[in-house]
């Protein structure tokens, strides 16, 4: 019973799922507290809000309408996280998945918007965007040996200000957002499959909730389960043993690099493609989703499975964090909550951490007795 347990303890899923725990609960109690200081009389309420999300609404159809929501934004969110994910299995920080996102909804816009192109054939090319930046990024780490931090970000800022000028032929004449999908171009719209239904109704939920799991579990396949994904895990924990081995150590890192961008880019044309939102050409922030995505990875366990749920609680938080009663609380409340949580989410590798070492305190306290 106790060689049971101690192997159970030791079990990398077992132990990301229990560090996640950890970061959640705390990130509820520190987001609390805070309230506590603000406005101790509705922290209770405000924390409950967050957490309820659409179940705060008591009729069902209501709360599916909003679940749906939640789930259209989680989309995005998850492969986004894969992005990150992904490339740090290959001993990469892809920091510049934010700008790929952004990089990829100018592209998916651009062809639905200004050259009229299908679902389909927008989605590729907002994800050869996304991969050029990757491959521009993974080429200077190569041969230039910039790290990918610092031209990840920016690259970032350049996608962004490349995005408002290339979006601003097709924006509405009376706003400085983009021209809606659904009134002139409705083939750019992504295939419902009756999911609308499922959701009361709710027109954004498409085919982009399905496509985004299945490419989670083709990402663990990958890494699992293909030459390709050991060979990326080999040159990420070791590289100049994967060079002694053979292994393309440049090539990989280009590669890794340029499907990490395709990911992300994927995901913003999964999100804009629904019409669930348009772009401002004004935009002076890269879209906070790449940066998210950084603490669902790490959330997830850098998983592609646990990826799935770390995406969905995160985009659960934020979505609830927009109920809070504004008349106790200013309107930035919900996002200095739901920052506070997230940010808690990315030490889930340092609670790991923690734990094997107090096993390892525990082994050898252990084994001196004996």
């Amino acid at each position: 019973m106790e060689k049971t347990k101690r192997s159970l303890l030791k079990n990398q899923g077992f132990q990301s799922f229990i560090a996640s725990i950890i970061c959640i609960l705390l990130g509820l109690l520190i987001g609390y507290i805070v309230l506590l200081f603000i406005n101790a009389e509705g922290a209770t309420q405000a924390i409950l809000v967050i957490i309820k999300n659409f179940f705060k609404y008591p009729s069902a159809g209501a709360a599916m309408k909003y679940f749906g929501s939640t789930l259209v934004k989680a989309s995005p969110l998850l492969l986004c996280s894969l992005s990150v994910l992904f490339a740090y299995k290959a001993g990469l920080f892809n920091i510049g998945a934010a700008g790929q996102y952004c990089f990829g909804a100018g592209i998916c816009l651009y062809c639905a918007l200004s050259l009229r192109l299908p679902w389909f054939v927008c989605m590729v090319f907002a994800m050869l965007g996304g991969a050029l930046l990757g491959i521009i990024s993974g080429f200077l780490k190569s041969f230039c040996n910039v790290n990918e931090v610092i031209s990840g970000i920016m690259l970032n800022w350049i996608s962004l200000y490349t995005v408002n000028t290339l979006l601003a032929p097709v924006k509405e004449e009376t706003s400085h957002y983009t021209l809606n999908i659904y009134n002139v171009n409705t083939d750019a719209m992504l295939p419902k499959l009756g999911l609308d239904k499922l959701f009361t109704n709710n027109q954004y939920v498409t085919l982009a909730l399905p496509l985004s799991v299945i490419v989670a579990i083709v990402i663990w396949i990958i890494l699992e389960k293909t030459k390709l994904g050991f060979e990326l895990r080999a040159t990420g924990l070791n590289k100049n043993a994967a060079r002694y081995c053979g292994m393309a150590e440049r090539t990989n890192t280009i590669l890794t690099l340029a499907i990490s961008g395709a990911l992300a880019a994927m995901g913003a044309s999964l999100f804009y493609l629904t019409g669930y939102e348009q772009w401002s050409v004004t935009s002076s922030s890269v879209p906070a989703m790449g940066f998210n995505g950084i603490a669902a990875a790490f959330l997830g366990g850098l998983s592609p499975i646990g990826a799935i749920f770390s995406s969905f609680f995160i985009q659960h938080i934020t979505e609830g964090g927009a109920y809070v009663d504004k008349t106790k609380y200013c309107s930035q409340i919900s996002d200095l909550i739901s920052s506070i949580i997230i940010y808690l989410c990315g030490f889930v590798l340092f609670m790991k951490t923690f734990m094997n070492n107090m096993i390892r305190k525990s082994e050898l306290k252990k084994g001196g007795n004996e």
